[in-house]
């Protein structure tokens, strides 16, 4: 505003047309606003596309008992070893509390309880308790 208020001062001071100099400045702050807006709404939009892109690929992980879920192990992150799995199971789901907590069962039936962010479906092929074939983790 400080430069605005110069800039008029100087145009009257040289008998220039103070309203056409006035007028021309308020038609360039009005599109600098009509910028402003395009990138708002283009930014609001950007956000919305991405919003949409990365939500998609999260699943919800919604168990059932007599699922069968693998077990993250966090530990076994600070050990260097590219053939160590760090997941741990299958595991069948025995009971699910409302907070998201699961009561897992062991082969040799040891009931504990584990968070629902540690585990995922286990897509793969159980014969009689032992595993046949491990497709892979979702």
């Amino acid at each position: 505003m400080e430069l605005e208020h110069k800039s008029m001062w100087a145009s009257k001071k040289l008998n220039l047309e103070w309203d056409v100099a006035a007028n021309l400045r308020v038609a360039h702050l009005n599109e600098i606003d009509k910028f402003w807006y395009h990138d708002y709404t283009s930014s609001s939009l950007y956000k919305e596309k991405m919003k949409y892109l990365h939500e998609k690929y999260i699943h919800n992980k919604e168990f059932k008992e007599g699922d069968l879920v693998p077990l993250f192990n966090s530990r076994l992150q600070m050990f260097l070893g590219k053939l160590k799995s760090k997941w741990n199971g299958p595991f069948e789901v025995v009971n699910i509390t409302p907070f998201g907590a699961l009561d897992s069962k062991n082969k040799n039936d040891e009931v504990f309880r584990v968070n629902g962010h540690r585990v995922k479906h286990y897509l793969g092929k159980v014969d009689n308790g032992h595993i046949v074939a491990v497709l892979h983790f979702k």
